[in-house]
């Protein structure tokens, strides 16, 4: 499988491909696509959120972390003096870095269902409405998140079958087919959880249409 350098090195390039065409076309302005690349190069390395003790999940549990913190700070400021804010701020950092890492590492399986499409579109889904509901960022530009990250994550499990092909001695590695597939064959039971999950995300996002009319715009760039 792709290593975790060239996992990050083509998500950056696919990021900055996607926030630099959809500043020129008009569809976000220049400080608008910085996230986009962020979120494009994050959506990389998400898939290894399953892979234990690799760089990829300490990288990914330290970057959650960090808008976990500020989705508290921005709960919570005018319900707690700023000692206790800072507090609980705090904690919400080592929960997430430490404690979610841990279960991760736990209850998850290497190459399992966080290596399929369905979670592809659950991580989108929840950026969408995270950009949406907590950031408050117009619908255009909260679908224009949930899509770069999903993105990042497709362009990691395409690696990772790319790599899948030994081309030296022409064959396929026992790999192949682990990544980019739909859902978990192996454990329909938490694939229906996460199809729940992603579900339960509806009523949170914004309206549909803005996300038809920015792929139309989107493919319009490459005819």
């Amino acid at each position: 499988m792709a290593n975790f350098r060239t996992h990050l090195g083509v998500a950056a390039a696919g990021g900055a491909v996607l926030a630099h065409g959809g500043w020129q076309a008009g569809l976000w302005g220049a400080m608008e696509s910085l996230p986009l690349l962020a979120l494009v190069t994050f959506g990389g390395i998400l898939p290894d959120i399953d892979a234990d003790r690799s760089r990829a999940i300490r990288l990914i549990f330290n970057l959650l972390a960090v808008p976990a913190v500020v989705a508290g700070a921005l709960v919570l400021q005018m319900r707690l003096s700023t000692g206790t804010l800072l507090m609980v701020c705090g904690a919400i950092y080592l929960g997430v870095r430490y404690l979610a890492g841990a279960l991760f590492a736990r209850f998850t399986v290497h190459r399992g269902l966080w290596h399929s499409l369905l979670a592809a579109v659950l991580s989108g889904l929840v950026a969408t409405a995270l950009s949406h509901r907590l950031f408050g960022q117009p619908d255009h530009l909260a679908w224009a998140h949930g899509t770069g990250l999903a993105l990042g994550f497709v362009i990691h499990l395409l690696l990772d079958e790319l790599y899948s092909v030994d081309l030296t001695g022409a064959r396929l590695k026992r790999s192949f087919g682990t990544a980019l597939k739909p859902f978990d064959w192996r454990e329909p039971g938490n694939s229906l959880v996460m199809l729940m999950a992603a579900a339960s995300l509806l009523p949170w996002l914004p309206p549909w249409g803005p996300l038809g009319e920015l792929l139309r715009q989107g493919a319009s760039l490459w005819r």
